[in-house]
């Protein structure tokens, strides 16, 4: 069995934490989830996504159950965790730890994968950002559960995965009065859409600006648009335009060793 293709951030990399963004490639689900689709949520046979994580965790040398990932609900909520979850994963979109084998994933399809690393005081995060998590505030909540733990902030490491673009981002003109209405300046991050009525949504423009906000300048980008490289990437946007029922999701994690 080969390992599944991932991409890598310089920044992560150099600072030796392990870590992938994974693509749709190298797992073993059929139809609309080919397929390494990871989403337990999905409508995927759970014996497929099972297989599928396994591989993943593989990459990392931790155990199935050791790479984690929540049950994301666009929240600004981040849990500290030290183990496996006993039962049923948490309803959050952040995950930190200090403690060693364990693997903190996020699973999207559009949506921002984040990972962070303090590499001196040894403690990784990872965050599910689409523009409702980003604008409640999740990455800067992963940053100060991180701090919370002894990360300094300068000291964090981040990367943003594979996830929908600017040029693909179409929203409605209500979304510019939620950004701005909570942070002063978010305009910027609107561009003039196909017509008067849409605009275009920076939304990794906007989480890389909270994130030096709070003092996190060290970020790398895969500068992967997941709607744009639909056959190589999970979508919801590209299979809802597809028509299709369902859609799989895509796996970033970062593993501490």
């Amino acid at each position: 069995m080969s390992a599944p293709p991932c991409l890598t951030a310089p920044g992560l990399a150099q600072s030796g934490v392990r870590h992938g963004f994974f693509s749709r490639h190298g797992g073993v689900s059929d139809g609309v989830y080919a397929s390494l689709n990871t989403g337990p949520g999905s409508g995927d046979e759970p014996a497929a996504v099972s297989e599928n994580r396994e591989r993943c965790a593989a990459v990392f040398s931790v155990e199935p159950n050791h790479l984690l990932t929540n049950y994301q609900v666009h929240s600004a909520d981040v849990v500290h965790v030290d183990g496996p979850w006993e039962k049923n994963a948490p309803q959050a979109d952040g995950l930190v730890t200090k403690t060693p084998g364990l693997a903190l994933g996020v699973l999207a399809a559009d949506c921002m994968p984040w990972l962070f690393f303090d590499p001196e005081a040894r403690i990784i995060g990872a965050a599910h950002a689409g523009w409702r998590g980003a604008l409640a505030g999740v990455l800067e909540n992963t940053v100060a559960t991180m701090e919370s733990l002894g990360a300094v902030r300068a000291h964090i490491r981040a990367a943003v995965g594979p996830c929908m673009r600017q040029q693909n981002f179409e929203v409605g003109l209500e979304l510019i009065d939620a950004f701005t209405e909570r942070h002063a300046g978010a305009e910027q991050f609107f561009a003039r859409g196909a017509s008067d009525d849409k605009r275009q949504l920076d939304l990794v423009g906007f989480g890389k600006w909270r994130l030096r906000a709070v003092g996190v300048d060290a970020i790398d980008d895969t500068d992967v648009c997941t709607l744009a490289e639909n056959d190589h990437y999970f979508s919801y946007r590209a299979s809802k335009r597809a028509g299709a029922a369902d859609y799989g999701r895509n796996l970033s994690a970062i593993a501490l060793l």
